[in-house]
């Protein structure tokens, strides 16, 4: 058989499919972005006007994350998952073992950091349609006692209901993906900005006071860990706009692409994250009560056009379509994730099946189904803590992984470079974010969720980070029994370190006897802008007979 590139412009072969561009990668991006309506509202009540410039620094180092995820897709556009696929290539220069296991664990802590948004909004999503449409709750219970919260019946049945119904376009493939979240992303982003700019055409309701000092919501909360705690839950939402780059395998220009998508994500996300929050604090000041997002856009809204029952309804339902298009990026970028370290031979061939769309389709069933079972915590703050356990060990190591290629390895320029310097300020980032991971991350169960929780939900995240190894060494065991040869003496075809995946069948690893081997750069990495993978004359790779 044979597999076709036609159309990949940088004339490099993936095994998912080419069918987006940088607008569809941006759309589906816009659910990390999309997550400024769950933690703004929570953070400016409890944090007060402090929450602005905790808001400000997260969203400034989620831009850096941006533009140096950004340059690594134009480097190394055959590899998709976004950020934790990076850190193999990134890595390189440290040895061969090395980057493959913190590529690995990145991908596995990264999975961790985003599947976790499905339950948490599309929880928050079925609050908001049993109060809009009259949904009747019936009982509340409680499934994983006081590890959780309370959830009603009617809530878990809408959130079930509603994973599963997303599923369908996530499952079709990515141009039907990429469409729905265009749908979702103009019909929820649109209002939800223009109303962070209502306050210019009534400016009397906004009021300077309210942001001058940056002061505490209650003063004798003030203090630097319980800063650091709520740094620690603002970046879980405030970095996640970096989504935009696990589609930009399957983009068809993905060095142009890249660049586009990852900067417009970026100056998005810091434009929408410090405008909600300085509007919020300017127009509700100390009328900031509650944390709920509809009711805190609500009581918004109201400041400026006066109560009126048809807000409820305005704010209410592109809150949900907002919500809706995170579950399903949720679903689908973090199975790309999984499918690239299945096929860098990292972890079980369970998640590098493709379907006839081209799309992982075991990896999405995995994220809808540990996604309900999430869902039974039942309460957003709880899963914040666990889930950022792996998620900032994702972005602290790409972040390492970025500055160690700029710095030894020089001679790698991506068609989208950020100035020498920027490497330092990547590593302060990633430095920064590994201290209050230690600090503000160990605190913050009893300061953000409550006094007297303790470190439980903290230590889950790692127990199931951990579980990466037994994962790991299955899948070498695996590899083992079909008698394949260990990593490393394969031949490195089309930039997987252990091969693409061909066909449907298993295994997913080509036989070097079975393919021409392909003459890679050093560190198997581009050179002047040059893809590591010499240009085939047709975009077609040889036929392996199967």
């Amino acid at each position: 058989m044979s597999i076709e590139t036609a159309g990949a412009s940088p004339e490099v072969a993936t095994s998912l499919h080419r069918g987006t561009n940088w607008w569809g990668a941006f759309v589906i991006g816009l659910a990390g972005t999309i997550l400024v309506t769950g933690i703004v509202p929570f953070a400016v009540q409890s944090m007060g006007a402090a929450a602005i410039p905790a808001i400000v620094l997260v969203v400034l180092i989620g831009m850096v994350v941006c533009l140096c995820m950004g340059e690594l897709a134009a480097l190394l556009p055959h590899r998709t998952g976004g950020m934790p696929s990076y850190a193999y290539d990134s890595f390189k220069p440290l040895g061969e073992s090395t980057a493959r296991h913190v590529g690995g664990l990145c991908s596995w802590s990264y999975w961790l950091g985003w599947f976790p948004v499905a339950p948490i909004n599309m929880l928050l999503a079925a609050s908001y349609i049993a109060v809009l449409f009259h949904v009747p709750l019936g009982r509340s219970f409680s499934p994983i006692g006081s590890l959780g919260s309370p959830v009603s019946v009617g809530v878990m049945l809408i959130t079930i209901g509603g994973l599963v119904a997303l599923f369908i376009p996530c499952y079709l493939g990515i141009r039907l993906g990429a469409t729905f979240a265009t749908i979702l992303g103009v019909t929820s982003m649109v209002p939800l900005t223009l109303l962070v700019l209502l306050p210019a055409f009534k400016p009397s309701t906004f009021h300077w006071s309210n942001v001058a000092g940056f002061h505490f919501a209650d003063p004798k909360t003030a203090g630097t860990v319980f800063f650091l705690s709520w740094i620690f839950v603002i970046s879980w939402n405030a970095i996640a706009m970096e989504a935009a780059a696990c589609y930009i395998g399957e983009c068809r220009d993905p060095r142009r692409d890249a660049k586009i998508a990852l900067t417009v994500e970026g100056i998005y996300g810091v434009f929408i994250y410090v405008a909600t929050a300085v509007v919020f604090v300017g127009v509700l000041g100390a009328s900031l009560k509650t944390a709920d997002p509809l009711t805190l856009y609500t009581s918004f809204t109201d400041r400026i056009f006066g109560s009126s029952g048809w807000v409820k309804y305005v704010i209410g339902l592109p809150l949900v379509i907002a919500l809706l298009l995170s579950v399903l990026n949720a679903v689908m970028g973090v199975a790309r994730s999984l499918f690239q370290a299945s096929e860098d031979r990292l972890i079980p061939k369970f998640f590098g099946h493709k379907n006839k769309h081209h799309v992982p389709d075991r990896a999405m069933i995995f994220n809808v189904v540990c996604a309900i079972a999430v869902a039974f915590f039942g309460s957003p703050v709880r899963i914040y803590i666990f889930s950022n356990v792996g998620y900032i060990i994702a972005v602290a190591a790409s972040l390492f992984g970025y500055f160690l290629l700029r710095q030894m390895r020089p001679d790698l320029r991506s068609p989208f470079r950020m100035p020498d310097y920027f490497r330092w300020i990547a590593l302060g980032c990633g430095l920064f974010l590994t201290f209050d991971y230690f600090v503000g991350g160990w605190n913050s169960p009893n300061i953000v969720v409550g006094p007297g929780q303790g470190h439980t939900l903290y230590l889950l995240g790692f127990v199931v980070v951990a579980v990466y190894v037994p994962l790991h060494l299955r899948r070498r065991a695996t590899d083992k029994r079909d008698g394949l040869a260990p990593l490393g003496s394969l031949a490195v075809i089309e930039g997987s370190p252990g091969g693409i995946d061909f066909d449907e069948s298993e295994p997913h690893i080509v036989e070097p006897a079975m393919a021409t081997p392909l003459a890679m750069a050093p560190e198997g990495m581009a050179v002047g802008g040059v893809d590591p993978l010499p240009t085939m004359s047709s975009h077609t790779l040889p036929d392996i007979d199967t």
